[in-house]
């Protein structure tokens, strides 16, 4: 997933002198906004729904196992990425953020955690723990707020409080339900909760195709050298599986980047509340893949854990919804002020 977290300029409300525009003028200086706001929502579902359909191009790129899966993941992306760069000749940009310190180390760093995250997703998927792995994206709001907390020190809202003590619970009954505390599922929710907070502490300087690129040169080496190891060993499948196997496992490139470009166009174009509230919409469709696809089995106390972090994930959303109406009340009052004769 991208870090690009730009919310859409908001809509001048005088003319070109000052003065207010003609309904013509506005309507057409409308019309630009909602095509934004609906291309966004449409890159949105493009992004979430690749996410939550991956589980299905894992099942057709059985017998491989997460390893190799994910090593050919990072490999086949550098090489698209390199593709799309020369493309879009941002070369130079990318040699800049390779020189910047403070772009590299974050970076870095993100990509160890990238890593530890897509190894423990297709390690999930492919080992009959996927409805495990959706749960993992279904409390990483509640890791994102807590992470809030403990890294920024910031002060919880009421509700916000609520939904961190419910997903608790919920942690609580799913340990039980499953016998052991659901590792794949808090692995997952933390890995990509603190890769989400080191994207936007760097995601101002660096763009996502360039911030992408350099997380895959970051791991490219290991990756390289394990899909050499697997192939000395006979244990890759990459060209022992024929040559259908082999564009599948070499199309992880496109299906690994595809989706954060989608997303990183989509988060230009709309404000947070509706990127938190698309967020969703991913592992939904994990969940119902891993029930209808995958056929594995939820007994009624994971039913019962499952709906305690939807309920948490519905408060959540509330808050959410309500902040974002009082913030958009708070700024609309200031720019009518600002506007008031005599101001």
């Amino acid at each position: 997933m991208s870090s690009a977290e730009q919310t859409a300029p908001a809509l001048s409300v005088a003319g070109p002198g000052g003065e207010p525009p003609s309904s013509g003028a506005a309507t057409a200086r409308k019309r630009p906004a909602r095509s934004e706001t609906t291309t966004g929502v449409l890159f949105g579902i493009g992004a979430y729904g690749l996410w939550g359909l991956l589980p299905l191009y894992f099942l057709l790129l059985m017998p491989a196992g997460a390893v190799e899966i994910v090593a050919n993941r990072v490999v086949w992306s550098l090489l698209f990425c390199a593709l799309l760069i020369t493309i879009a000749r941002s070369w130079q940009a990318l040699g800049a953020a390779m020189k910047d310190r403070t772009v590299m180390v974050p970076l870095a760093v993100a990509a160890g955690l990238i890593a530890v995250n897509w190894l423990t997703y297709t390690y999930g998927v492919t080992t009959g723990h996927a409805v495990e792995a959706s749960l993992g994206y279904f409390i990483n709001p509640l890791v994102s707020v807590l992470l809030g907390v403990i890294v920024l020190k910031e002060k919880l809202r009421p509700l916000q409080w609520a939904a961190v003590g419910i997903g608790f619970i919920a942690v609580g009954v799913l340990t039980v339900s499953y016998g052991k505390l659901p590792w794949i599922a808090l692995v997952l929710a933390f890995s990509f909760g603190i890769y989400g907070f080191v994207k936007k502490r760097v995601g101002p300087r660096v763009d996502a195709l360039t911030s992408l690129t350099v997380e895959t040169v970051v791991l490219a080496p290991l990756a390289g050298a394990t899909m050499i190891v697997l192939g000395i060993t006979g244990a890759a499948t990459l060209s022992s599986n024929g040559p259908g196997h082999f564009w599948l496992l070499a199309s992880s490139g496109i299906i690994t980047a595809v989706p954060l470009l989608f997303f990183g166009a989509s988060a230009r174009r709309l404000p947070m509340t509706t990127i938190g509230l698309l967020q969703y919409f991913a592992p939904v469709l994990q969940f119902i893949v891993a029930l209808v696809a995958f056929h594995e089995t939820m007994t009624l106390d994971r039913w019962i854990g499952f709906g305690i972090v939807w309920l948490a994930l519905l408060l959540l959303t509330v808050d959410m919804l309500r902040n974002a109406r009082r913030n958009s009340a708070i700024r609309k009052r200031a720019r009518l002020s600002s506007t008031a004769p005599g101001s």
